[in-house]
């Protein structure tokens, strides 16, 4: 899948727009010496500079550069870039709700078996300490993925099937293999409900990601991604 990927000058990976929180607005892709990824965004976005912002024109230009800004959006707070104005919102989110929330109160010792007695200021000898948790009788990730929004973009059937794909693929991956949210935090699993559409079933994660590879040939089979998948950035201030 397209995306950026961001090296220091010595050619070690440093980030990449995956996992930056803004994306393709990381300071990392556009604010370093390296202005490749901008004047990219810039030259292929100019209609863009004066009028309505079209969402399929920003949307079509993402599919070639960073396909899961399509999923997760993005705000291009840049105003040599249409004037700031070019933005998605995400197409998917979720939040976690936890009912009958309690305080679980606990302890214990930081134990200095060698010297018990020690200067606990300078890290010696046995601290006791308390600890507060909480718990819940029932905790419930919600997920929302903007279907509609989605068909929106006017990417064709085989790009809606597989953004909505990609949502799927990291929802299972997530639910399946990581809930570990924080240190003394980790859940497991009871059930996957959909409220909508009804009747829907989320298919087995290994579907999900078989269809996943057979649309990624056939998407960049047809051009859609555009002649370079992988775009390189050298970060320097």
């Amino acid at each position: 899948l397209p995306f950026v990927e961001v090296q220091d000058k010595e050619g070690k990976p440093l980030t990449n727009s995956l996992i930056e929180a803004h994306r393709l607005n990381s300071p990392y892709i556009l604010e370093g010496k390296d202005k490749s990824v901008f004047n990219l965004l810039k030259e292929r976005l100019a209609n863009l500079e004066e009028g309505r912002v079209n969402p399929r024109d920003l949307a079509k230009v993402l599919l070639e550069v960073d396909v899961n800004a399509l999923l997760h959006g993005i705000f291009l707070a840049k105003g040599e870039l249409a004037g700031g104005r070019l933005r998605l919102p995400r197409a998917l989110s979720a939040f976690v709700e936890a009912k009958n929330a309690q305080r679980a109160v606990s302890g214990g010792v930081k134990s200095d078996p060698v010297n018990p007695k020690g200067d606990t200021r300078k890290g010696f000898g046995n601290v006791p300490f308390m600890r507060d948790e909480w718990t819940a009788s029932q905790i419930i990730a919600y997920f929302n993925l903007d279907v509609l929004q989605i068909r929106a973009y006017g990417l064709g059937d085989q790009v809606e099937r597989l953004i909505v794909l990609l949502a799927l693929f990291k929802i299972k991956r997530l639910l399946h293999g990581g809930l570990r949210f924080r240190t003394a935090c980790d859940l497991d699993l009871i059930s996957l409900d959909v409220t909508r559409p009804t009747g829907f079933e989320v298919p087995e994660l290994r579907a999900i990601e078989d269809e996943i590879r057979e649309l990624i040939d056939e998407i960049g089979n047809s051009g859609s991604f555009g002649k370079t998948r992988v775009r390189s950035v050298v970060y320097e201030k």
